[in-house]
């Protein structure tokens, strides 16, 4: 049985960190199994000591009722010869109902004397008989008593072993919860290291492209006017279609959609504090803000305005799949937006995605 269960712990960094704990975890669920088979093949033994004690006290039981039995027998028989020596003393053996047979005849005198001897005799033989029954009774009694002794000593050894075995247990339970929690720990700080990493580089990634379409967008609407006066030189923008303007209160929208942050993904779902899935959250975080908004990502879609993404605002919309019908996100600002993923996830702030199946801005207006 191994003596102890501490198992130290000394953080390192990443990958090694993890690989350390994973094996320490490893290292005490292995000495758990053992002690926990230990402890279940002990606690066994202990069943099978309880068992046998308890045919040893019901022999000594038996024994002792036949002993208590015998020596009843016993008594009665030396009550009866003592009542008649008595009666034979007093009567000069006339009032035996035996000796009675013979007093028809005085010369039968020494005849009932003779009977008597022999009565009295049967009587002592079976006395001694029971004395000699009752003393083998008594030495098996003895030794009955002594083997349930050592039957107790063995089952309490054998309980204190199970008890050690379980107390270690419990000790090797504690250790590899911590080290289970301590790997929890750690894989929740790497995952969330990466999805910071995959966020900064998503943001950084949609922050040049916008930066992209809005210098783009900016070159197609500027013609270069020359004047020449006083030698200088002047441009000025020609105004294009701008997009309707994001809506009062579209602040209030967000700060809804936030306030769900963490709930978790449920297709259909529409329900506060419980979950959400894309469009649910997007129609029930425009509703916090007075605006109505249809049920599904390709409805809410078409509800929308289509707008450059070099004009996108906090507020905006992003869909994806054909006609916005797969998915659609809110931005907040800063190259972020805030969705219910899919299943499995919860709602979560995450870098703008504009690759693959990416259908483009709507804004609500």
């Amino acid at each position: 049985m191994a003596a102890s269960a501490a198992i130290s712990f000394s953080p390192t960094a990443g990958a090694d960190q993890l690989s350390d704990a994973k094996a320490q975890a490893a290292a005490v669920t292995a000495s758990l199994q053992a002690i926990q088979a230990q402890e279940q093949s002990l606690s066994g033994q202990v069943q099978a000591a309880d068992y046998h004690l308890s045919q040893l006290q019901a022999e000594i039981a038996a024994n002792q009722a036949q002993v208590a039995k015998d020596q009843a027998e016993v008594t009665k028989d030396q009550g009866q010869l003592r009542t008649q020596a008595i009666s034979d003393y007093t009567s000069s053996g006339t009032s035996n109902q035996v000796t009675q047979m013979f007093s028809s005849d005085p010369n039968t005198s020494g005849i009932r004397s003779e009977y008597s001897s022999i009565a009295t005799g049967n009587v002592t033989t079976t006395i001694d008989n029971l004395h000699t029954a009752q003393a083998q009774l008594q030495a098996t009694q003895s030794a009955l008593q002594q083997q349930q002794t050592a039957a107790t000593t063995t089952r309490n050894n054998l309980q204190s072993s199970e008890d050690s075995a379980q107390q270690l247990a419990t000790k090797y339970k504690a250790t590899l919860d911590s080290v289970n929690a301590q790997i929890q720990t750690i894989v929740a700080q790497q995952q969330a290291a990466a999805a910071a990493a995959a966020k900064a580089a998503a943001t950084a990634a949609f922050n040049a492209k916008l930066a992209a379409a809005q210098k783009a967008q900016t070159a197609g609407q500027t013609v270069s006017q020359t004047t020449r006066s006083g030698g200088t030189t002047s441009t000025a923008p020609v105004g294009a279609a701008d997009p309707p303007p994001v809506p009062a209160g579209i602040q209030g929208a967000i700060d809804a959609a936030e306030s769900q942050l963490g709930v978790t993904y449920v297709w259909g779902g529409e329900t506060p504090g419980v979950g959400f899935d894309c469009s649910g959250l997007v129609q029930w975080a425009f509703e916090q803000a007075g605006i109505s908004l249809p049920r599904t990502s390709g409805a809410q879609f078409a509800a929308t305005t289509q707008i450059p993404l070099a004009d996108i605002e906090p507020g905006d919309l992003l869909f994806y799949g054909p006609s916005g019908s797969e998915h659609v996100a809110m931005y907040i600002g800063g190259g972020t937006m805030i969705e219910a993923p899919y299943t499995g996830a919860v709602v979560w702030e995450t870098g703008v995605r504009t690759g693959d199946g990416f259908a483009g801005v709507g804004r609500v207006g």
